[in-house]
């Protein structure tokens, strides 16, 4: 399906009188130095993508890739152009889940190809946001991908910030007097994590090949906008880092603390079944129908026995308070 597709010319857009499919009077219509065309595409089937590989002579393994999507980020050339595989991420908070889309780019000296995968990857704000800063988007497709990228890093960001926040709720709850089982969530934790991992740290070495200007249509004067979004790939996949060590921490934590309540349960189960030994022993020994047992013929000898079997209880209760075992 086709997002929308334009000819921009010196930071504007210009106006084209052909349906937004056409992509060969699109394409006529960047005449000038400078001029190209921007065509968004939000799950293109193999026929509407094939029919774009014809007008702006893209490659067609970069074709495949777009249509299967499912990739890795990369960086890749294909004879004039460049082929720029992103992931899109969104947090779905009441599942702590991170789900994932996909951006695939191709950008020429005159075009810019936008293929997107999945429901949190729209790029319309991104869009919007290039065609009110003129002098920005005056750079020409190197505008167009810094735009991209940094929409997309910006979203890495915002999840990393509701994944901390969960993360901070775990360490709350492995440290609370309550017992709380929390090895599961942590382990969801984990594994959304991981997703996030797969995305942003590819994505790191694309970044500073555009920092450089090591890429192909990226001018060096558009090296510094990319420098900005290296750096925030950067503390992103530093946050990943961090986030992941303190699941562990917590992970670990949890495990010992489990082990810690285990013993407190047995010295107390421990305890219990030494209160009740003792007064069984007596009963026991009192029990025993011998005929020349010494308080056989007593009439003290029950209220004496119930009377030993409770000091011996309550002097075992003392002495299990003063330990820590109860």
């Amino acid at each position: 399906m086709i997002v929308d597709s334009a000819v921009y010319r010196h930071g504007d857009r210009v106006e084209v009188a052909c349906q937004p499919d056409d992509y060969a009077r699109l394409r006529a219509a960047a005449t000038e130095d400078g001029d190209f065309v921007w065509v968004g595409l939000h799950r293109p089937t193999r026929v509407e993508l094939d029919e774009v590989a014809a007008a702006f002579g893209l490659h067609p393994l970069a074709v495949e890739d777009a249509v299967k999507a499912h990739q890795r980020p990369k960086l890749e050339r294909y004879g004039d152009s460049i082929f720029l595989v992103l992931k899109t991420l969104w947090y779905v908070d009441a599942e702590d889940a991170v789900e994932t889309g996909e951006i695939n780019l191709f950008a020429g000296a005159d075009f810019v190809i936008t293929v997107r995968h999945g429901e949190g990857s729209q790029l319309q704000s991104a869009r919007s946001r290039l065609e009110s800063e003129h002098a920005l988007l005056g750079h020409g497709p190197a505008a167009v991908v810094y735009a991209v990228c940094d929409t997309v890093v910006d979203g890495y960001g915002e999840v990393m910030e509701d994944l901390q926040v969960d993360v901070d709720e775990v360490e709350a709850s492995v440290f609370s007097p309550a017992r709380t089982d929390d090895a599961v969530r942590i382990y969801t934790l984990k594994r959304e994590i991981a997703e996030v991992r797969r995305a942003v740290m590819p994505l790191r070495e694309p970044m500073r090949r555009f920092a450089s200007g090591g890429a192909q249509h990226v001018p060096p004067d558009a090296a510094p906008f990319f420098r900005d979004v290296l750096d925030h790939v950067t503390r992103v996949a530093e946050a990943v880092e961090t986030l992941d060590a303190l699941l562990s921490s917590a992970f670990e934590a949890h495990v010992a603390r489990i082990s810690v309540q285990q013993n407190d349960d047995m010295r107390k189960i421990s305890a219990g079944v030494g209160l009740v030994a003792a007064p069984t022993l007596i009963a026991g020994v009192y029990g025993m129908n011998f005929t020349h047992m010494p308080e056989l013929h007593w009439v003290f000898g029950y209220p004496m026995a119930l009377v030993l079997m409770v000091a011996t209880s309550a002097g075992l209760l003392v002495w299990f308070k003063r330990s820590g075992w109860l």
